[in-house]
């Protein structure tokens, strides 16, 4: 859209989300002479700490100037999901916002453990923004290892990776197959700039196998590594898988990394016979 629509856009689209809000949702008191339903722009306007004018003109859809922090106090002042967020950043800056960063436990919906359970063949491992190991399927245990057993603190994509030897051997071509989840993790690295978790993390591993640390210098970075695996199983020897990592839609920023045996190997009947032994 050109400039005129993308402000027109912006002003249908706030005025919109004014009016859906009451005085009661912004702890204001609603009064009995209010003419239309919402929040008045002046009421907006002291909750987002900007002057009358400069929202008024905001809302009008007029060229001004608009940064980063006003934005998201304007949208903390009309309670936008971070969907409407991110909509309203393209609309007044034409660039995504700034990822907010809610640290919360992610949790996996019964629907989604269901789609991860029908990947009977297929090892499935659901992630979060932190690599962190939130879900799984039966296939995955019987393939890497229970992580049930794990203790939650290193239940880590990146850590089990780097301080499992059993999962070094695991993997043919470790260095790629490392490379690949270090890069999509240097991804959600740079996305959430603000969580110090991130550099915490990086610290403790660091100091837990320094090989680590080369390998974080290469600086790949890579939203969603695709390749072809070759494991070398203990129990049933060669096992060939093609690594496919879907984002999952929603409040959190998970992930489900899918090994999908590749076409003409007789890797999913070994992948049966693992899971017939637990």
């Amino acid at each position: 859209m050109n400039t005129k629509e993308r402000l027109q856009e912006l002003s249908e689209f706030l005025t919109a989300h004014r009016a859906r809000l009451k005085p009661g949702d912004a702890g204001l008191l609603g009064g009995s002479r209010r003419r239309t339903p919402g929040l008045r722009r002046e009421e907006v306007a002291a909750i987002a700490g900007v002057s009358t004018t400069w929202y008024t003109w905001l809302e009008q859809g007029r060229e001004i100037k608009m940064s980063v922090q006003v934005l998201d106090r304007i949208a903390l002042a009309l309670q936008l999901n971070e969907d409407e967020r991110q909509y309203l950043f393209m609309l007044a800056l034409e660039q995504p916002a700034p990822t907010a960063i809610v640290d919360e436990t992610p949790t996996v919906t019964p629907a989604l453990r269901r789609i991860v359970d029908e990947l009977r063949d297929c090892p499935a491992i659901i992630s979060d923004r932190r690599c962190n190991i939130v879900g799984w399927n039966s296939a995955a245990a019987a393939m890497f290892l229970d992580f049930a057993g794990v203790p939650l603190e290193e239940r880590n994509l990146i850590w089990l990776l780097f301080t499992r030897k059993e999962l070094k051997a695991l993997a043919v071509n470790w260095r790629d197959f490392a490379r690949g989840f270090l890069a999509m993790f240097r991804s959600y690295y740079g996305q959430y700039v603000g969580d110090n978790w991130y550099s915490e993390f990086i610290e403790r591993i660091s100091e837990r196998n320094p090989e680590f640390r080369a390998f974080w210098n290469q600086s790949d970075v890579s939203r969603a590594p695709e390749v072809l695996i070759e494991f070398r199983h203990a129990k049933v020897g060669k096992l060939l898988f093609d690594l496919t990592t879907l984002q999952i839609q929603g409040q959190t920023d998970l992930r489900c990394s899918v090994y999908t045996p590749s076409p003409g190997s007789d890797t999913a009947a070994k992948v049966r016979q693992l899971m017939s032994r637990i």
